[in-house]
């Protein structure tokens, strides 16, 4: 069969694809991307140009492109056992040793594996079961779900619900009853003169304040990113994380962190959750656990609420693709790269701080409000020639910045007015230096 031309494919496109998160009228006037192939940290587009992939895909592919390992781990699975569900008592055996590996490398307690398909639904998962423990454990009216202002947990009804971004709740008028927000440590945002640790202060007052509000007697938990990845890289205080876990224990309110683009060691560690001590009650992943190469998510849940879920009767959740066997012989293949390579360890000692070094020499460019990261994830919040107060909704200088960098040969997130980073795990020095020189020559020109 002949390859069919860019111009065939765009003109398919248009007329058939409707596109996630995206301004289809934009996009049929400037013609779609295409990525052609990959390996490494590269991608090449429809024009055969590379571009250095500092997103990593949408914050998942940690080993990098082009892992012949995976490829393979899924091709014997599917010649042996292409599919079958894990409902009626039955499974396949890389579900059985995923679930395995990631309680053991899961924070202590956490020793209950749920397979879904995405983040969103590894999120929705969490819900249901929240709601089926607390009415078995005979607290039915807790039922209220407490999430952050620029928090993202996905796109399914409830989840979007508790996604704290206008753009994604507001064309679809929700939240539905039932979600409350408290406010998430954006002290940049904000922009009302506190500091960072002020701010953190403040959001952990207010957040008590608001569940005295709506009286811990109804609310069953409260969800939280350890990093606010969509809604602009917000890396929280010291301590914040771990005080909003103890206001949740002192309330009786479930701590759920949600780990899907924090996972896997985009932080140095395996999970944000061991980082800074939240001993979660349950844990949320999706990514990079395949590293993007098969779609997979995880709720991963504790022992003490698995306990009563089980001894609870018919467990009336499920996908599916729960438990798909490609998907969790990928996630095998894809954890045993992280521990051979010592990618996380690699974060903490090596690139990661490499990283952060470069982004923060961007701090003083007049382009640039404030830098910020951890690990192998950051943003630069960007500026117009008269500063802050030139701002207004519509600016969108992150979005303009991003195609702009793009044009540079790199790849960025543009969120509102910043771009976001998290290049691939296996990201070399080298190509931190030419992801920040073509973010510097994007700025320049912005």
């Amino acid at each position: 069969m002949e390859p069919l031309s860019l111009e065939t494919l765009r003109r398919i496109d248009a007329a058939h694809h409707l596109h996630p998160f995206t301004d289809h009228t934009d996009l049929h006037r400037q013609g779609t991307r295409i990525i052609k192939s990959a390996s490494g940290c590269t991608v090449i587009d429809e024009n055969d140009r590379p571009l250095i992939d500092a997103l990593a895909g949408l914050w998942c592919v940690n080993a990098g492109y082009g892992r012949r390992e995976i490829a393979d781990a899924v091709y014997r699975q599917m010649t042996a056992v292409a599919f079958y569900p894990s409902f009626f008592n039955t499974t396949t055996e890389p579900t059985i040793l995923l679930a395995g590996k990631l309680a053991q490398l899961a924070p202590k307690g956490l020793g209950h594996v749920f397979f879904s398909n995405s983040g969103s639904e590894a999120n929705e998962s969490a819900l249901k079961m929240i709601r089926g423990y607390q009415k078995l454990r005979g607290t039915p009216r807790k039922q209220k779900i407490v999430s952050r202002s620029f928090g993202y947990h996905g796109v399914t009804l409830a989840t979007t619900s508790m996604t704290g971004l206008p753009s994604c709740t507001d064309p679809f008028d929700l939240p539905l009853p039932g979600f409350v927000q408290v406010p998430g440590p954006y002290a940049y945002g904000a922009n009302n003169g506190m500091t960072l640790d002020q701010y953190g202060e403040h959001c952990l007052a207010e957040t008590e304040r608001i569940l005295l509000r709506e009286d811990p007697a109804t609310i069953a938990a409260l969800f939280a990113e350890p990093i606010q990845g969509a809604g602009g890289v917000i890396v929280p205080p010291d301590g914040y994380l771990r005080a909003l876990r103890d206001l949740c224990r002192k309330h009786d309110v479930l701590f759920v962190a949600d780990e899907v683009i924090t996972g896997f060691g985009r932080l140095g560690t395996w999970f944000a959750s061991e980082l800074w001590s939240l001993e979660p009650d349950m844990m949320v992943t999706a990514k990079g656990i395949t590293s993007g190469y098969l779609p997979l998510g995880a709720t991963l849940v504790s022992d003490a609420i698995a306990d009563v879920l089980m001894r609870g009767g018919y467990l009336a959740h499920g996908y599916t693709y729960s438990g798909h066997p490609a998907a969790t012989a990928a996630g095998l293949a894809n954890l045993e790269i992280l521990e051979r390579e010592k990618l996380p360890e690699r974060v903490r000692d090596d690139v990661g701080p490499y990283f952060q070094k470069k982004l923060q020499a961007l701090a003083g460019h007049r382009a640039v409000g404030e830098a910020r990261g951890f690990g192998l994830i950051g943003a630069l919040e960007c500026l117009p020639r008269g500063g802050r107060a030139e701002l207004t909704p519509t600016t969108l200088l992150g979005v303009k910045a991003a195609g702009l960098i793009r044009e540079e040969g790199v790849i960025v997130r543009g969120i509102r007015d910043l771009i976001a980073l998290a290049p691939p795990l296996i990201v070399t020095h080298e190509e931190i230096d030419a992801i920040f020189a073509a973010v510097e020559r994007g700025l320049d020109r912005l």
